[in-house]
């Protein structure tokens, strides 16, 4: 992917992101354009070729783009320390304002959105916001989260601190380079807060409740990052959504079975279009 930058305005100073468009080229104006949303040490590179391959086969366009502090947006400052509320933040205020940079409208182009991991609850919580704030104009086509975190499980936690043994003792933080401009600021922002006490009652399931918009809930019945209650939670929550549970999968199907991930999201996709 050859990747663009543009500049948005956050919390009082502008951050670059990079993003680049990908998919079908010439599909109708108003058709449906997929946001891509990374996991909590992913951006834009570690995506690969998965988009594309997703959207071609969906007919639509897609979005993909490196939030704040990752890949080769602007870095996290290095007196930077995220709070429990920053997929929130992203999914309420840096999503909406790249879009908006972007020129972007959502209720002129149908969006669906396609979240991994942290990007999946990051995609929940725009879905469920948009659904309470703008149920009349809202043009939100669906969401797909694969591998979401909806509450803390001891699982989770101790996957993550296993991971800041493999960055600060073996060769996570070499491979991360290869991906991140500033590996430093994508591992510690999401590895500090995810181990902080503060952050284990994090819980979005009252936050999702106003979720209206078709819903797509994937996981690996092996993913080391967290249990199926995750997605199964979600259907508790938002009752018309539709899971998917990938036998032999871990914690990134789109890595591990994208070709059975592209089937089951380009289904659901022309179901609901």
């Amino acid at each position: 992917m050859t990747s663009s930058f543009v500049d948005v305005a956050w919390r009082g100073r502008t951050v670059r992101i990079e993003h680049a468009f990908v998919g079908v080229e010439d599909v109708d104006a108003e058709a449906p354009l997929m946001i891509f949303l990374h996991e909590g040490l992913g951006s834009l590179a570690m995506w690969k070729n998965f988009p594309a391959r997703l959207c071609v086969a969906a007919g639509v366009r897609g979005l993909v783009y490196s939030r704040p502090g990752y890949g080769r947006s602007t870095p996290r400052a290095a007196d930077e320390h995220w709070a429990p509320d920053f997929m929130h933040r992203q999914a309420h205020e840096v999503l909406p304002a790249l879009l908006q940079a972007l020129g972007i409208q959502a209720t002129q182009q149908p969006l669906w959105l396609f979240g991994h991991s942290d990007g999946g609850s990051i995609a929940l919580l725009y879905a469920a916001q948009h659904a309470a704030q703008h149920a009349a104009q809202h043009a939100l086509a669906g969401v797909v989260v694969v591998a979401p975190h909806l509450f803390v499980e001891d699982e989770s936690v101790a996957s993550i601190a296993q991971a800041r043994v493999a960055y600060t003792e073996g060769l996570l933080k070499a491979g991360l380079a290869k991906y991140h401009d500033h590996p430093d600021s994508a591992f510690f922002g999401w590895n500090d807060v995810w181990l902080s006490p503060a952050f284990r009652p994090w819980n979005i399931e009252a936050d999702i409740a106003a979720i209206s918009t078709p819903l797509l809930a994937v996981q690996g019945v092996d993913d080391e990052y967290g249990t199926l209650a995750q997605i199964r939670r979600i259907s508790r929550a938002v009752p018309h959504t539709q899971l998917l549970e990938l036998a032999g999968c871990r914690h990134s199907p789109h890595r591990e079975e994208p070709q059975a991930l592209i089937d089951a999201v380009v289904a659901f996709m022309r179901q609901h279009r």
